[in-house]
């Protein structure tokens, strides 16, 4: 390798044919030789610094793309590169996509880099304490209850409803998650955070959307994307499809960072606060809350750098908490466990 590094660049532009066949087998035992002699480290203190420059004329006529094309021959493969199928075929196929954690893996995020403090806690104090507060003993032989019904059955009046699905409940389609019990193998954890911010002022002074745009970006170090209006409000002179908020979305080690400012930081912070609603969810484990334009600038992000966001447009943003739970009450004592407080009645 060191014969081929040592020649100039328009040597090296020469097809293989064209060079001394001895420097070529030599070069290529030592690439592929494993046992390589006391005086060959030496070519390790080779610096590209000390390969020759090229002239003025030389890179005038250095072209590479020039060169690819005026290729014969491909160039050729890595033989010993493995290249990861591009789809999963199945537990049973012979070729298996490697898991994310190998770096040759398609879907290879590097990483992760820091481990918060509060994700620490969860793991080494919070989870048992959930499995601890939400053990419910059941003694052998007791009977099951009865799950109620979630779908309806037909009542036969007609031909047409044999072998027909079951319907839907009465007025809202969708189906909640059924609450399962809390084990060690389904210890509710935070999944994903969305933060989202509607400026309805940025419809006729764009210059809101980009001060929301801002302060999410410093809030979760991401870029948010911008949001369209869903539909025509003429009151509010609102119409479909026009740019007016901004959101991001959050996820694993950056998830647990920002709620652990909101909850050390934040709250605290907050002037005659009295929590978050305990009605708040969606029946499926997950919650939200928000915040004001004057608690915003309460983040040491937003606070630190206050001067760059003007007052009167700094926005106020909304909290979306997907949690693994499979109800509300589940997720709600995952958040208190977290140091969140709740208030208000409390809606299962």
């Amino acid at each position: 390798m060191a014969s081929l590094r040592g020649l100039s660049r328009p040597a090296r532009s020469l097809p293989l044919s064209q060079l001394s066949r001895q420097t070529y087998t030599a070069a290529s035992i030592r690439c592929a030789s494993s046992q390589a002699d006391a005086g060959a480290l030496n070519d390790l203190e080779d610096s590209t610094l000390t390969a020759p420059q090229l002239g003025p004329d030389e890179k005038k006529e250095f072209r590479p793309w020039k060169r690819a094309a005026d290729r014969k021959h491909a160039l050729p493969s890595g033989r010993y590169q493995y290249h990861p199928p591009k789809f999963n075929r199945g537990p049973l196929h012979p070729v298996q996509s490697p898991p994310s954690s190998d770096p040759i893996a398609r879907d290879f995020v590097p990483g992760p880099f820091n481990l918060p403090r509060l994700k620490q806690t969860y793991h080494s104090t919070i989870a048992s304490d959930l499995m601890t507060l939400a053990y419910t003993h059941v003694p052998p032989g007791t009977p099951k209850k009865e799950a109620p019904e979630r779908l309806r059955s037909w009542d036969g009046s007609s031909p047409y409803h044999k072998n027909r699905g079951l319907r839907g409940p009465r007025g809202n389609p969708v189906l909640p998650l059924i609450e399962r019990d809390i084990t060690f193998t389904n210890v509710p954890a935070i999944t994903e955070i969305t933060i989202a911010s509607y400026v309805p002022e940025a419809i006729k002074d764009p210059d809101h959307l980009l001060v929301a745009r801002s302060v999410l970006l410093a809030l979760t170090g991401t870029t948010p994307e911008i949001t369209k209006t869903k539909a025509n409000v003429v009151q509010w002179g609102i119409k479909t499809g026009e740019r007016a908020g901004v959101k991001t979305t959050v996820y694993g080690n950056a998830a647990y960072e920002f709620l652990d400012r909101c909850v050390h930081l934040v709250f605290p912070r907050i002037k005659d606060w009295q929590g978050i609603r305990a009605t708040t969810g969606d029946s499926s484990g997950n919650l939200s809350f928000g915040f004001t334009p004057d608690e915003v600038k309460l983040f040491p992000e937003v606070e630190v750098n206050y001067w760059m966001y003007p007052a009167k447009m700094l926005p106020g943003c909304r909290v979306f908490i997907k949690t693994s739970a499979t109800s509300d009450r589940q997720a709600r004592l995952l958040l208190q466990s977290f140091g969140v407080p709740f208030y208000g009645p409390v809606r299962n």
